[in-house]
């Protein structure tokens, strides 16, 4: 009867495991002003961190109010690449707003997201 030997599989699983790449992660957003969730005095600028680098050309955020409107806001990448800043063309008024960002990573992902904030 032949005997099982583990050394050509143990050789396979050992060229797989080195072999492969690290995985890929996606970006995230690491940090926000105003944060999430918070009750801020009134602004003419946001900023939105991610844990990557982010393309210039499709990334960006757009400032929407209670009632649904768009506030116009003037987008930019710092030379990180992974800050987002956007500039408004007067302060917000008092209320509620959700920031709906989007980006791609260098890796050519796109991802989507929102939080909200409040100013008092």
């Amino acid at each position: 009867m032949p005997r099982f030997n583990p050394a050509p599989l143990i050789a396979v699983a050992a060229v797989m495991t080195f072999a492969a790449g690290p995985a890929a992660a996606h970006a995230r957003l690491v940090s926000a002003t105003p944060a999430p969730n918070s009750t801020v005095a009134a602004t003419r600028s946001l900023s939105l961190t991610f844990s990557e680098r982010t393309v210039a050309a499709f990334s960006g955020f757009d400032v929407v109010n209670a009632a649904g409107e768009k506030i116009a806001v003037r987008t930019s990448v710092a030379e990180d690449g992974r800050t987002l800043t956007g500039t408004l063309a007067r302060p917000l008024a008092a209320g509620a707003y959700r920031v709906d960002w989007r980006i791609a990573s260098g890796d050519g992902h796109r991802m989507t997201g929102s939080y909200t904030f409040s100013v008092r």
